[in-house]
């Protein structure tokens, strides 16, 4: 079987904040079509649910802001990164740290969204 991960939903209170947030942290390209954003981060989507917008189809429980738990994979080494977040004055939760992630060992480093949501940053790179 041919499957893989396509796009996830995040909720966000406040668009202009959130998306300044993934557009300059994650380098996220913000879509917007009809009234939504969806933030483009690699190969990957994240269907922004703002307030106001009413998708199609929602899970039966749907996410609430800050309750998103995502990593991302940095693609240089996790100093870089935690270069980068210094720069944008981005705290780091904690890490780095080593942890298991989908392409095996990796170096994470964790820091919150705007609205409190856990994104965790890998990179694979020793």
């Amino acid at each position: 079987m041919n499957v893989r991960l396509d796009h996830v939903v995040i909720a966000v209170t406040d668009r202009r904040r959130s998306d300044a947030f993934y557009r300059d942290v994650l380098g996220a390209d913000v879509v917007e079509r009809d009234g939504r954003a969806f933030y483009r981060v690699g190969d990957q989507q994240l269907n922004v649910h703002a307030a106001g917008v009413s998708p199609a189809a929602v899970a039966r429980i749907p996410v609430a802001p800050g309750g998103s738990d995502l990593c991302f994979e940095w693609l240089g080494p996790i100093a870089d990164a935690v270069a980068h977040l210094g720069r944008l004055g981005v705290a780091i939760e904690t890490g780095p740290l080593l942890r298991q992630g989908a392409r095996g060992q990796g170096t994470s480093v964790y820091v919150r969204d705007p609205d409190g949501s856990l994104l965790e940053l890998i990179s694979y790179r020793a």
